[in-house]
């Protein structure tokens, strides 16, 4: 991959941006024809399809753009723009695919990371509010837990029903609980 420090997009052979999607042709050996590869969301699709296709008509002159992935590219069935263009189209699907596992998987580190991160962070918390003790009401969201069991306190014990503002009957068993 050639890459130009001005510029955002990385630069492959092959491909270009076209209204925000790239798209790739290449040029058939020793002659003035192109074989239009197609359009793709990604440059990296494009350039899959470029290598693809230039590995199929220039073999070991093609300059590729992953040299890596050589042998994962699929082989046309002939030299024709059609067999050419559906491998090239198949050589980007599976960037394609292979991209979405591995942003798949950069996702599950990224969460379990996150997650020991939290874990950690909560058991420092715990461990620093026992030893030099912190409120743990306040450590876990609950400030007015306390306030709230107080003000459950302060109300006044049920009235027996034989009390002077009660208007309900009682069998007098209650009047026993509350008489001094």
């Amino acid at each position: 991959m050639a890459s130009s420090p001005s510029r955002k997009q990385p630069r492959y052979h092959g491909i270009r941006s076209r209204g925000g999607k790239w798209v790739s042709e290449i040029r058939e050996p020793r002659k003035t024809r192109r074989i239009w590869l197609g359009t793709f969301p990604t440059p990296e699709m494009a350039a899959a399809a470029y290598d693809a296709a230039a590995l199929a008509l220039k073999r070991a002159d093609a300059v590729l753009n992953f040299p890596s992935s050589m042998d994962s590219y699929p082989v046309p069935a002939s030299m024709s723009p059609q067999d050419i263009r559906s491998a090239a189209a198949a050589a980007a699907a599976a960037t394609a695919l292979q991209r979405n596992e591995e942003a798949d998987n950069s996702l599950k580190v990224t969460e379990r990371q996150k997650k020991y991160e939290y874990d950690m962070t909560m058991m420092s918390s715990t461990s620093l509010a026992s030893s030099v003790g912190m409120d743990e009401e306040e450590l876990f969201g609950m400030p007015n837990l306390l306030v709230n069991m107080a003000e459950g306190m302060l109300l006044s014990p049920p009235r027996p029903s034989d009390y002077p503002d009660s208007s309900g009957n009682s069998d007098g068993a209650e009047s026993r609980l509350w008489s001094y």
